[in-house]
């Protein structure tokens, strides 16, 4: 089955598949009749999906005692779609709520606080306290027009964006009158990160180099 239908080897890791197996091989099962390819991407999937949503079900009735966090983020998948995606984070409990692809819009204030503002009314305005996004200017103004729409929940930039931002400055310091002070503290880590990076590129694009890194650092 794996190599004629050409599935990833680390799918026999997988749970799921393990128990599926292991309760096969116990189990008298004749007469049983495989799933047809219809039958799995209609009933059992839409099955799958209320039985998910009764597993979330539970998480769901935290959010109006706790108060949840909105968190997108943008990427991009496999075949260059641009996408946001959304969740509902409550402590200890994030939930996946939806990924928009954004192929061929306009992604100004506008469009991102609509995006934002349905995710806020999927969940209930009553029960979302902030609103997170990375800092970029154009998630700032709609994370503005948000609170001027809901002005019990306030937005907040990404911690983890921030930080990131930040020691990209630091690694990419310039040498300007405006900085002196920073430059003489922080042009050792510029010196580092540009050994760092020739080193990498050196092994990367020589294959017998990059054969013996990876036996020895095994």
């Amino acid at each position: 089955m794996f190599y004629y239908a050409g599935l990833p080897f680390h799918l026999a890791r997988n749970p799921y598949y393990v128990s599926f197996y292991t309760f096969a091989a116990n189990q008298s099962i004749s007469g049983y009749i495989l799933p047809s390819y219809n039958l799995l991407m209609t009933t059992l999937l839409q099955n799958e999906r209320a039985n998910i949503e009764r597993l979330l079900h539970h998480i769901k009735l935290s959010w109006h005692e706790k108060g949840l966090s909105i968190v997108s983020d943008g990427w991009t998948d496999a075949q260059r779609r641009p996408l946001i995606n959304f969740m509902a984070v409550v402590e200890g409990a994030p939930m996946f709520l939806k990924a928009v692809n954004c192929e061929g819009e306009y992604k100004d204030k506008w469009f991102i606080s609509d995006l934002i503002s349905k995710s806020i009314l999927e969940v209930g305005p009553h029960n979302v306290v902030q609103v997170v996004t990375d800092n970029a200017p154009v998630c700032k103004a709609a994370g503005l027009l948000i609170e001027t729409q809901y002005p019990h929940i306030f937005w907040t930039p990404c911690v983890v964006h921030t930080l990131n931002l930040a020691l990209k400055n630091i690694c990419a310091v310039k040498h300007t009158g405006a900085n002196e002070v920073v430059f003489e503290k922080c042009n050792w880590i510029s010196t580092i990160h540009g050994d760092v990076m020739f080193i990498k590129n050196f092994i990367m694009n020589h294959s017998m180099k990059l054969a013996m890194f990876n036996e020895l650092s095994i």
